[in-house]
């Protein structure tokens, strides 16, 4: 590993096969030390302070990288903090932006634009939105009741004027499983 800490870039996600194609992927595109794990917890035992990047996944198996990013930023102060999601929407957007992330990107994400967001040559005054189909409209709403209510799916069925299990199937039909 480098002495510079700077040269560092920490990835997290619980899928431990992306992390080591994405960490080997990313050592021999450029010139940054490439550090994984597998939860919030176990990045946090780093003996780090500084670290040029994090990617960090919304979903990890027993917590939300969302509520790690305080944390995370306040221990290595990085330079940039991207969310990486399957499934994104605008309201968890806003939200990881709010806690600090500098960058929210949708997997499958390509090795070139990881590298431009964490190299600071993304010119993202180019990036256009598509239109949203009615059943992203659907799945923001959902994302933006369910963040209002802190997850609680009980609560947010209630506000939705929908039965929970109903919720629930719409949220497993846009949910990514997990192998």
């Amino acid at each position: 590993m480098s002495e510079q800490p700077n040269s560092v870039i920490l990835l997290i996600d619980d899928d431990e096969t992306y992390l080591a194609v994405l960490q080997r992927r990313l050592q021999q595109a450029t010139h940054f030390d490439v550090i994984s794990c597998t939860s919030v917890q176990q990045a946090l035992s780093l003996d780090l302070q500084h670290v040029h990047g994090i990617l960090l996944d919304m979903m990890l198996e027993h917590e939300s990288g969302l509520e790690g990013i305080g944390s995370l930023k306040q221990k290595f102060h990085p330079q940039h903090l991207i969310m990486l999601t399957g499934y994104a929407s605008i309201a968890t957007t806003v939200e990881a932006m709010k806690r600090g992330a500098t960058d929210y990107l949708a997997k499958p994400v390509g090795l070139a634009e990881l590298v431009q967001r964490l190299q600071n040559t993304a010119d993202v005054t180019t990036i256009t939105p598509s239109p949203m189909t009615p059943a992203q409209v659907e799945w923001e709403h959902i994302q933006r009741v369910l963040l209002a209510h802190n997850g609680n799916v009980s609560a947010t069925a209630k506000a939705l004027g929908l039965h929970r299990r109903t919720l629930q199937r719409k949220l497993q039909k846009y949910t990514p499983t997990r192998h």
